[in-house]
């Protein structure tokens, strides 16, 4: 099996908690980006951007979503604890790095919008490829920010903007366990015609 096909087989997400400094040095973030803007994309509409968070900026960004929680709960008539509190302040701080991955889709009819969509996913994934080759660990989520347009605009998304994922990138701390994965005969089969209900 070639190293690729090894590292393609064995890949895995570290967990936040799990990720510490260093964070990846300059060189290393663009070689990374390069490589997950390095995707499918028809049109060639480059239909996603990232929004880099690190330093200070993620304390920023914790308290800002902290706020913005309390809000959410009280206009959900739903209770806002200490722990919530602490909870959203460290939601950018746990890991040294977060890029968030942000599809600003592009007004053609040729191509869909969902296919802008899923183009900014395939840089997510890349951009998750490129730090583990490279020796990162790193985790791919989205979370209750990325459908709330208060907390999207928060983060720096334009009005017309989705959230593909946040990408949290450090050093693993330790190997992390694999998970189970589906097996293969449950997800996949053979053609067998128009769907029938």
């Amino acid at each position: 099996m070639s190293d690729l096909i090894n590292f393609l087989a064995t890949r895995i997400s570290t967990p936040i908690i799990g990720l510490i400094e260093p964070a990846p040095s300059d060189a290393d973030l663009t070689q990374m980006l390069t490589i997950a803007s390095r995707v499918p994309d028809h049109g060639k509409l480059a239909p996603w951007r990232f929004i880099l968070y690190r330093g200070d900026t993620r304390i920023q960004v914790g308290e800002l979503l902290a706020e913005r929680a309390a809000r959410r709960a009280d206009e959900l008539g739903e209770e806002f604890t200490d722990s919530r509190r602490e909870q959203e302040l460290k939601r950018f701080s746990r890991a040294p790095l977060v890029i968030g991955i942000i599809c600003s889709p592009r007004d053609t009819h040729r191509i869909p919008e969902w296919e802008q969509l899923l183009s900014a996913g395939a840089a997510a994934m890349q951009l998750c490829n490129a730090a583990n080759a490279m020796g990162y660990g790193s985790n791919w989520i989205s979370n209750w920010y990325s459908d709330d347009e208060e907390g999207k605009r928060l983060l720096g998304l334009g009005p017309h903007e989705k959230v593909a994922g946040f990408v949290h990138i450090g050093t693993p701390k330790a190997q992390a366990p694999d998970r189970p994965r589906p097996e293969l005969k449950t997800i996949v089969s053979d053609y067998q015609g128009p769907y029938q209900g």
